[in-house]
């Protein structure tokens, strides 16, 4: 994988994590249709460099971060990220092996379609508007939401945004504490990723994530830049979703992962 090739991955990611349309899926499609090889590498990357749109988060919402008088805030993120900690580490072998499906992902990038297309009705009267409503109970409910993110093309921004309206929660509230929640399961996905997972455990050499990174300055460079890219792209696309999330809801998400899926599901199953 060439630097080009892994900024406009990275760019991809930086756009798509924060919305409801799935950003492993939106990867996936883009390595593909741009005929790279599915290397234990790719694979890495696609995962590690979550790891610049968690500080895009951070660096958005810093005084909530770093607001250190609010110990509840933080409870209620470790609270809330328990169900995906732990169904993830039992369930890694089963979610790798899906990645590399793209009809299962284009199917279910289309049924999450149909469902945010109904999300505003469903969801009327929200009784809570920011996150200090949000009781524990609420915020680990939102916590499991997420964990259906964990079938590749789902979205975990979807997942946990829907969640968080089944709650009481506004779009906005929902969205907000969808972006919280982001970061320590997207932290614990990148260490476990780079320092903890074995990739490649079936081939002649398997290898960790850090050890991949380090074999070569090529690696080094995609790795770094990648992180950047997705930062600054996160950064931009995370205040621009509440904007329009508030102004025209789910429904041109709903709309756009339908078009996306179908052309896609004609693609990888007529042409791939």
């Amino acid at each position: 994988m060439d630097l080009v090739k892994a900024i406009i991955i990275a760019i991809i990611e930086g756009l798509t994590e924060y919305l409801p349309i799935s950003s492993t899926a939106h990867m996936g499609f883009t390595a593909s249709l741009m005929g790279l090889e599915e290397t234990e590498f790719l694979k890495m990357f696609q995962v590690s460099i979550q790891f610049g749109a968690i500080l895009a988060v951070v660096v958005a919402y810093w005084k909530k971060f770093f607001d250190f008088s609010n110990l509840q805030f933080y409870y209620k993120l470790a609270v809330a990220v328990m169900p995906a900690l732990v169904l993830g580490f039992f369930l890694d072998d089963a979610i790798e092996a899906v990645l590399g499906n793209q009809i299962a992902i284009s199917t279910v990038l289309v049924l999450g379609g149909v469902v945010l297309l109904f999300a505003d009705s469903w969801f009327r009267n929200p009784v809570i508007h920011n996150e200090k409503g949000l009781t524990i109970k609420k915020a680990v409910t939102i916590g499991f939401w997420q964990c259906l993110a964990m079938m590749p093309g789902t979205s975990r921004s979807a997942a946990s945004i829907i969640g968080g309206m089944t709650q009481g929660l506004s779009r906005k509230a929902a969205a907000e504490f969808s972006f919280f929640l982001a970061v320590p399961t997207m932290l614990a996905v990148t260490v476990y990723s780079v320092f903890v997972k074995t990739w490649g455990k079936d081939t002649a050499m398997p290898r960790k994530g850090y050890e991949m990174i380090m074999e070569s300055q090529d690696h080094i460079l995609v790795f770094a830049v990648g992180n950047i890219v997705a930062f600054i792209v996160a950064l931009i696309a995370i205040k621009s979703f509440i904007s329009l999330l508030n102004r025209y809801g789910f429904r041109p998400w709903g709309w756009y992962r339908i078009f996306v899926g179908v052309a896609l599901l004609i693609y990888f199953y007529y042409f791939k």
